[in-house]
């Protein structure tokens, strides 16, 4: 099939549709508040049009035009505004969306065709989800909005200055630790950003899915607190924290595929594997998921605040001095007793430090990643088992069989 040849009818019907997009969603907005909206489902596709015609005269030789109509553009939001706030309205998102609706337009014709579309798609997005979004901002807190917004400060000041470059025998690079930090901080804040967003509105078990993508052994802590003080709750409890370390599996596949994807071939069939086994055993005779009450929804530590972010640059730090150290001493038996050890508590500092670029053996890094896992599910067993007694024999075979399930794995190599 041959690739689409985007002529200018093509891009000229493209930019009529995204402005008749964001028009439909504008009109209903007006519709529904009956108040002052600027333009609706016809005026966006005009003004989308009249950016396309801009950026053609302005290839076609009137190279002033496109800015001159930016600028007209500029003045009608203006006026628009202007108008709104005599009538007791503040609101500038139509108008803002009007100047976007011309550049898509423009973009239409004059670059490649997924910039405008998604511009144009994301528009409209954001137009048309507005309580969704708020909705959003409610559910945090004043501080955790400045922990993120620090986070990303010192990113923006720190990363461009750091050194990209490899120190020592250990090959530590700053810039490349940082860039993991700000990865795992990242994957963590989509679940913790999912918890805060769906809060009490989901089971328990769903809470063990949203936690584990932030942190599998925090959440079996969490969980397992609940059942300590709701005993009815503790088999559900069991489920939650068994799904928050299948979910660990699909995380580590991540970090894989993003921070050395040579190992990739290797690992994710493994790894996928141990997930399925994982949710088939959460399952198994487990209970009907029960809602979560807002005081018992485990509270998980935001993953952009500044100190654990540094505390993990430190551990993967010290967990990389210490492998390369181990490895060169003891070899293959030294790291994966390291593994197990490790596993008691956070392992994706460790398994990182497996994952960077050295002269270690593919059957080593594998190996390594495997044990941690299997160590790190045994202590996760064996915390729940210590705060939910009443379901402990259920606790040590459903967590020790996944954890049996690691060794042919690992016998594979």
């Amino acid at each position: 099939m041959n690739a689409i040849e985007w002529t200018i009818e093509l891009r000229l019907v493209i930019a009529l549709a995204l402005g008749f997009l964001v028009g439909l969603e504008r009109e209903s907005t007006k519709v529904e508040h009956r108040g002052i909206v600027f333009g609706g489902v016809r005026t966006y596709p005009i003004i989308s049009l009249y950016g396309f015609a801009c950026a053609w005269l302005s290839n076609a030789g009137v190279s002033l035009l496109l800015p001159i109509g930016l600028v007209s553009m500029s003045v009608l939001a203006a006026i628009a505004y202007i108008t709104k706030i005599k009538a007791g309205r503040y609101g500038f998102t139509s108008e803002a969306s009007a100047l976007l609706t011309f550049i898509v337009g423009a973009l239409a014709l004059l670059a490649d065709v997924w910039i405008p579309m998604a511009l144009g798609i994301v528009n409209t997005m954001l137009l048309s989800e507005k309580a969704e979004l708020e909705s959003y901002v409610d559910r945090f807190s004043k501080v955790e909005f400045l922990a993120v917004v620090k986070f990303l400060l010192v990113t923006a000041i720190v990363l461009p200055v750091l050194p990209n470059q490899e120190y020592t025998q250990f090959h530590l690079n700053p810039t490349r630790i940082w860039q993991i930090v700000i990865l795992v901080s990242s994957i963590g804040f989509v679940g913790y950003f999912l918890s805060k967003r769906f809060g009490s509105k989901v089971g328990l078990w769903m809470s063990g899915i949203l936690g584990g993508i932030v942190s599998s052994t925090a959440t079996t802590l969490a969980v397992g607190r609940i059942a300590q003080r709701h005993a009815d709750r503790s088999r559900t409890a069991l489920q939650a924290s068994i799904l928050a370390s299948s979910v660990m599996y699909i995380r580590i596949l991540i970090l894989v595929l993003v921070v050395n994807p040579v190992f990739l071939p290797a690992l994710w069939w493994k790894l996928t594997v141990l997930a399925v086994i994982g949710v088939a055993l959460s399952f198994l005779k487990s209970d009907v998921d029960q809602t979560v009450e807002e005081s018992t929804f485990p509270n998980l530590q935001n993953p952009f605040e500044i100190r654990p972010a540094m505390v993990f640059a430190l551990l993967f730090v010290v967990l990389s001095v210490v492998t390369t150290l181990i490895y060169e001493s003891a070899g293959r038996a030294g790291v994966l007793a390291l593994a197990a050890v490790v596993g008691v508590t956070d392992i994706d500092p460790f398994i990182l430090s497996l994952l960077q670029p050295s002269d270690a053996q593919l059957r080593l890094v594998v190996g390594g990643i495997i044990v941690a896992m299997m160590s790190n599910v045994v202590a996760k067993g064996s915390y729940f088992a210590f705060l939910a007694p009443n379901v402990r024999r259920e606790t040590f075979w459903k967590f020790g069989l996944l954890a049996v399930c690691h060794v042919p794995l690992l016998l594979i190599g």
